[in-house]
């Protein structure tokens, strides 16, 4: 289990620039990213409620949905998704709720819960929101657009660096969207 790319921007655009490394900050997110702050800064949530904590600190996404995508015909690098964090070997989507992630020597990610895709992937690439949206064997909707967490622990965080997860005491709960 590893960490195969991370990413940034300091604009609210949909993609993210794959960087050498990034920062997380304990409480913030990413380092000079636009979602970073303790109250939720994703702009419908906002215009929800901008009082909301910030539970969408860091974004992370497998890179077998890179694979599956690429199987399905789309063109999708690293950082297009507006992912923080592109892993591979690891079930993100697996994991219970308030599972913890150790992310290269010093820094720890809380799992908050799933990403819920919104209209811009649609943007991005036509017909991509119904290729990250399933369904399982009882007909419940499956998101596998990334999870999304807080930084209890801030660190450096580079490509190649490993993820160490530490699950929450049972009984563990699915993840839910945030």
């Amino acid at each position: 289990m590893q960490v195969v790319s991370v990413s940034q921007d300091g604009q609210h655009r949909f993609s993210k620039q794959v960087t050498p490394s990034i920062q997380l900050l304990a409480g913030l997110g990413v380092q000079g990213d636009a979602h970073a702050g303790t109250k939720v800064k994703h702009r419908s949530r906002v215009r929800q409620n901008p009082d909301q904590p910030n539970l969408r600190q860091i974004h992370l996404i497998h890179a077998e949905l890179l694979d599956e995508l690429a199987g399905k015909g789309f063109t999708v690098q690293p950082g297009d998704l507006g992912e923080n964090l592109l892993t591979r070997g690891l079930d993100l989507l697996g994991l219970p709720s308030g599972t913890r992630l150790r992310l290269g020597p010093d820094a720890l990610v809380e799992i908050t819960g799933l990403r819920n895709p919104c209209a811009q992937i649609e943007h991005f690439q036509p017909g991509l929101l119904k290729a990250v949206l399933d369904e399982d064997e009882h007909g419940h909707l499956i998101r596998k657009a990334g999870i999304m967490g807080i930084v209890l622990s801030g660190g450096e965080v580079k490509a190649g660096d490993a993820i160490h997860v530490e699950l929450p005491p049972p009984p563990h709960r699915r993840l839910e969207q945030v």
